[in-house]
């Protein structure tokens, strides 16, 4: 959201959670949601809380939507762990591998691996999230990041894992790392995977001009 844009967030909130209904009952987007406790289907894929929404705000005066649908077989392959500090970044590097051979081909890969690193656990695992968001093979601007995430695409696709899990030496098509500075006493990693399709969109609004659709 830039920083020049008036909206009422709550109208706007709302009518997502109706766009999402509506792509549900009237076009093909799977009911998946669910009550935690009874676990009764809503039918209509909105629910409390549902869809998730985070908001960012920028420089200008555009708004860009995000979709980032993913089923339960990346989402569930999702891992935080606050290691010690004491075990550095090595320690972050053999996790990140762990969690990809743990998954197996239960993420159907080749996978987008989104990593965060730093920040709290909740702001660990929004990165990894943003991380897997990212555009499919745009390293991170910092060329110090940049140069891990290379590292980590060739140490993951070693595993031999390949495409659905089959074998082969394409287990993911990138590693997306997005960092916070943290606690002294901390050193959080967190992964979340995409599976091969990478289902994801992005709609920028800007006054007077045409929407622009990319992916």
């Amino acid at each position: 959201m830039g920083r020049n844009v008036r909206f009422d967030g709550i109208r706007l909130e709302e009518a997502i959670r109706e766009g999402t209904k509506r792509a549900t009952l009237e076009h093909p987007l799977r009911s998946s949601v669910c009550d935690t406790i009874t676990r009764k289907n809503t039918g209509t894929a909105i629910g409390k809380k549902v869809p998730v929404l985070n908001w960012e705000f920028i420089e200008g005066s555009s708004i860009e939507l995000m979709a980032l649908p993913k089923g339960s077989g990346s989402e569930n392959m999702s891992y935080l762990k606050m290691l010690y500090p004491a075990e550095g970044l090595n320690g972050a590097k053999k996790f990140i591998v762990d969690c990809v051979i743990n998954s197996g081909a239960n993420p159907c890969p080749p996978t987008l691996v989104g990593v965060g690193m730093g920040g709290t656990a909740d702001l660990c695992t929004a990165l990894a999230k943003k991380a897997a968001a990212r555009e499919i093979g745009k390293p991170n601007p910092d060329p110090t990041i940049a140069a891990l995430e290379e590292e980590l695409l060739d140490a993951i696709n070693l595993t031999g894992i390949g495409p659905n899990g089959l074998g082969g030496a394409v287990t993911a098509l990138a590693v997306h790392i997005e960092t916070a500075d943290t606690h002294i006493t901390m050193n959080p990693v967190a992964v979340n995977m995409m599976c091969w399709p990478a289902r994801r969109i992005r709609a920028t609004f800007e006054e007077s001009q045409p929407v622009v659709i990319s992916y």
